[in-house]
């Protein structure tokens, strides 16, 4: 058995303000500290249901160099550093059985939800066929294009109810409930811990009877971008296009590989600044 967990830090039990989750700011070592915790956590469930598991923990927040190696479960293998393909789920393939994403937050424009966002403050908003998805949304298509289903997702109440919305079968387990952008009724991280680590291995047991999200195509994909400039860079890559409305750019993909694809390069296309 082969399970990939995705660990991202906004999510993460405690976490309520960037100071924890920026790599500049004072607090960011101890956001660290319990980001890797709460992948231990999560590790040590699947292999109580797998104990011969193939556990894979991609580092999915920011630079992608967040947890600490050193501190992280022996048994797990760890995908750090960027770029790299598939972006926050590195590491995923058709011969996965089960995808964890843990410390996941609310999509841009939704809440109250802690650090709510889309990839960065540059996506407003996505939509696939219409429907509008954050990273939540993204990646569980992703992971459904192969074949593979998110069996766990954690994090504040709006990011499992937005999971629960995509894939009501799945485990959510809320460590937190948002006040917030920046505020939110936590959980004692070792209480957390606890939860998902008995949530992790339930999870992992019932990975049959989690259908994977599958989006199936041609697909029409809009994007709402807040710089102008952004804008400019992405009606230079083929096929997409300046729509009607101001902040909007828009293209059809043969398939949700592709659309997922393009999306996080125009979301890379976003960090860059005018020269």
């Amino acid at each position: 058995m082969k399970a990939l967990i995705s660990v991202d830090m906004e999510g993460i039990s405690g976490i309520v303000h960037s100071s924890e989750t920026n790599p500049e700011r004072y607090d960011y070592q101890r956001g660290r500290e319990l980001m890797t915790a709460e992948a231990n956590a999560v590790i040590a469930g699947v292999l109580d249901a797998e104990p011969t598991a193939d556990v894979l923990v991609a580092d999915a927040h920011g630079t992608f160099r967040n947890l600490l190696p050193e501190q992280l479960d022996r048994r797990a293998r760890l995908v750090r550093g960027k770029p790299r393909a598939l972006n926050m789920l590195a590491g995923l393939d058709e011969e996965t059985d089960a995808a964890l994403f843990v410390g996941y937050h609310v999509r841009a424009g939704e809440g109250p939800g802690v650090l709510a966002h889309t990839m960065n403050g540059e996506i407003l908003d996505v939509r696939v066929t219409g429907r509008s998805l954050g990273e939540i949304g993204l990646n569980a298509a992703m992971a459904g294009h192969l074949g593979v289903p998110v069996v766990l997702l954690s994090g504040d109440d709006a990011a499992c109810a937005e999971a629960a919305a995509l894939i009501p079968e799945a485990v959510t387990v809320p460590v937190k409930e948002a006040l917030g952008m920046a505020a939110a009724v936590t959980l004692h991280p070792e209480e957390a811990r606890d939860r998902l680590r008995r949530a992790a291995a339930d999870a992992v047991s019932r990975r049959t009877e989690i259908p994977p999200l599958a989006l199936t195509g041609p697909l029409d994909v809009e994007i709402d971008l807040a710089s102008p400039h952004t804008i400019d860079l992405a009606t230079l890559v083929p096929g997409v296009s300046r729509t009607a409305g101001a902040r909007t750019v828009a293209f059809t993909a043969p398939d949700y590989g592709t659309a997922y694809r393009l999306i996080l390069l125009l979301a890379q296309l976003a960090t860059i600044r005018p020269a």
